[in-house]
Formats: structure tokens, sequence, C-alpha cells
């Protein structure tokens, strides 16, 4: 027998992976295609030592207060839970149906109310259903523009299921390599190190933040162009 006493037990880290779907149904193939994305994101992340705590935002169950945000600008109770699950979320995989061509005018509409800020530098994986495979270039030719746009940090991988793939194994090896891309992602921690160190460097607008961002930079060029001025 060894004389060597046991080394301390690893610490197992803990993240946080929010999943929002735009799924219209219960069951839905929209939920089930993230559902998918994170039981792989838990075995990967498992493997590392991590684990994974998961929360879900259907969109479904707040259409009423998007649609109240989108003209009154009120956030509702459901709203401010789910806005609370994405701000202190590691990553986060963005599910939606696609219809006429475009993805769910609910998924849009809730990504369209939300703070500028609150998503800066948050691994994503972008996740997109349909009927037909005529619509897979909807996820990264009118999706992907709007997360560049919130300042994500969208995966390289990104998925869409149409009927026919449910039954071909190439969809299970592009989940599993979204899911590792998002596992990599939210343990470096390069959301949190880019607020801390690179916040300042961000455009931010008057009131943004959850209402912390007070002031206004006017040495830009913006300002200045806004001013009549030169850039």
């Amino acid at each position: 027998m060894s004389d060597t006493a046991p080394g301390p037990a690893p610490v197992r880290r803990e993240l946080r992976l929010a999943v929002v779907s735009a799924g219209a149904s219960d069951p839905s193939s929209t939920r089930m295609l993230a559902d998918r994305t994170v039981a792989a994101a838990g075995r990967l992340a498992a493997a590392e030592g991590i684990t994974l705590r998961v929360d879900v935002v259907e969109l479904r169950e707040l259409a009423q207060e998007i649609t109240t945000a989108m003209t009154s600008q009120f956030l509702g109770e459901g709203l401010n839970a789910a806005v609370e699950t994405l701000r202190t979320a590691d990553g986060i995989v963005a599910s939606t149906p696609v219809y006429k061509a475009g993805p769910s005018g609910l998924f849009s509409a809730f990504f369209q109310i939300l703070d500028n800020d609150l998503l800066i530098a948050k691994p994503v994986v972008l996740a997109a259903t349909a009927g037909t495979a005529r619509h897979a270039l909807v996820v990264d030719e009118q999706m992907r523009p709007v997360f560049a746009y919130l300042r994500t940090m969208t995966m390289p991988t990104s998925l869409f299921a149409s009927t026919e793939d449910w039954t071909d194994p190439a969809l299970s090896k592009r989940i599993e390599r979204a899911a590792r891309e998002l596992v990599l992602q939210m343990d470096s921690g390069f959301e949190r190190r880019v607020r801390e160190e690179s916040w300042g460097s961000y455009q931010h607008s008057f009131g943004s933040a959850g209402g912390t961002e007070t002031g206004i930079e006017l040495d830009s060029d913006l300002m200045r162009l806004a001013a009549g001025g030169q850039a």
C-alpha cells in the first residue's frame, strides 16, 4: 500500500447555460433541437469537470409580454426574469422555427426588445428548424447578423434541422461540434474578461446596461458628425 495521502478532490466548476426556444407547440422540434444541443454540451462539460446548470426561456409563454414591450417599452415580470436568465448565463442556445423564409416573429421581437448591452461577448449557438431544407440559410443569413448587432460571440457551427434531417447522422455530428465550441467558449471566461477589461471601449447608448450607462461620449466621430463637424 502507498503511504502517500490522497490529494484533494478536484473542484467541479459550474457554468450556466440558457436556452431560448421560440417553438409554438409543446413538444416542438425547435425545443427538441435545443435540448439535443444542451445534452451534448452537458456530456462534454462533464468530461471537463464542469457542471452545467440549464435554464429555459419558452417564448410562447411570454408572447403577450413581448407584444406589450414592443409597443410600450414595459417589461413584465416574466420578461424581467428572462432578461435576468440571459444576463447571468455563461452561454446561450437560441432556437427558432422558420416561418415564411425567416425566423419566428416571436423570436425576432424578443431579441429586438433586449438592452443592446445585455449580450456583449456572450457565447451563443444559433439553431433553427423548418419543414424543408430550402430554409437552411436562414440561420446564417438572417439570425447571425442580428446577434452580431447585439455583439454576441456566435459559434462557428450553426444548427438547422428540416424534417428529413432528424434521421441523418450528420445532424448529430453538427450538434456535437456546436456544443463543443460552446462549452470551450463558456469555460474560457472570454465574456467575463471582455466586460472587465474592455467595457469602456464599446459604444453604449444612454441608459443601457440596465440603466447603469448614464454618460454619453461626446468626443467621438459619430457625435462630431451629428454636431455638423468632421469625423
